[in-house]
C-alpha cells in the first residue's frame, strides 16, 4: 500500500487532498484502486484482515471474536479515549486542534485512564494478551494508548506490574517498531 505522508503538525489533514476524502479531516484514509474511501483505523484493519486473514487480529470463532471486540472497545473507550482527551485538552500544542480546549476536562480524564489501567492489570495477571490467548487489535490499541500517555503526561502506576510487563512485551514485537 503506497503511503502518502501528511504533516498533521502543519494541519495538512485539514487541507486538500485529505479533506476531500474525509470530511471529518482526520487520518487515516485508505483509498482503494476503484476510488472507494475507507476511514477509521479499525475499519481499515478489518478490511485488510478480510483480504489477509492471517494473522487473525480480530479473534477466531464466535467467542474469540466477541472477546477481542469487547476488549478492543474497552481499550478504545476507557483508555485511549481518556488519554486522548487529556492530551487534546491540556497540551499547548493541541490549542489549534481542540477548540475549545477545556483543561478541566483533560484533567478529569487522567484518573479515569488510571482506574482502567488497574482493571486491566488484574486481567493481565491471568493472561498474556489483552483480548485472550493471542495478540489482537486490542493489544495494538492498548500499545498506542500507553505510548500516547507520555505526551499526555500520564504515567502507568508502578503497582500495575502486569500492565508494565505486557507493555514491554508488546513493545518488543517487530510490528511495534513499524
Amino acid at each position: 500500500v503506497p503511503l502518502v505522508p501528511v504533516d498533521m503538525g502543519a494541519l495538512e489533514h485539514r487541507q486538500q487532498p485529505v479533506s476531500s476524502r474525509n470530511p471529518l479531516q482526520r487520518l487515516p484514509v485508505l483509498e482503494l484502486d476503484d476510488g472507494t474511501i475507507i476511514t477509521e483505523s479499525v475499519a481499515i484493519c478489518r478490511y485488510f484482515e478480510e483480504l489477509h486473514p492471517e494473522p487473525a487480529l480480530f479473534g477466531r470463532g464466535a467467542l474469540g471474536k466477541a472477546r477481542v471486540e469487547m476488549w478492543q472497545r474497552r481499550m478504545e473507550l476507557n483508555l485511549l479515549g481518556c488519554v486522548a482527551a487529556a492530551f487534546r485538552h491540556i497540551h499547548p500544542a493541541m490549542k489549534e486542534w481542540e477548540i475549545p480546549q477545556i483543561p478541566e476536562w483533560g484533567e478529569a480524564n487522567k484518573p479515569k485512564a488510571l482506574e482502567f489501567l488497574r482493571l486491566l492489570d488484574s486481567e493481565l495477571a491471568q493472561r498474556e494478551f489483552v483480548g485472550g490467548d493471542a495478540y489482537s487489535i486490542a493489544d495494538i490499541t492498548g500499545l498506542i494508548a500507553i505510548d500516547f500517555m507520555k505526551p499526555a503526561r500520564i504515567r502507568v502506576p508502578e503497582d500495575c506490574a502486569n500492565v508494565l510487563r505486557w507493555h514491554q512485551a508488546i513493545s518488543s514485537r517487530p510490528s511495534a517498531a513499524a
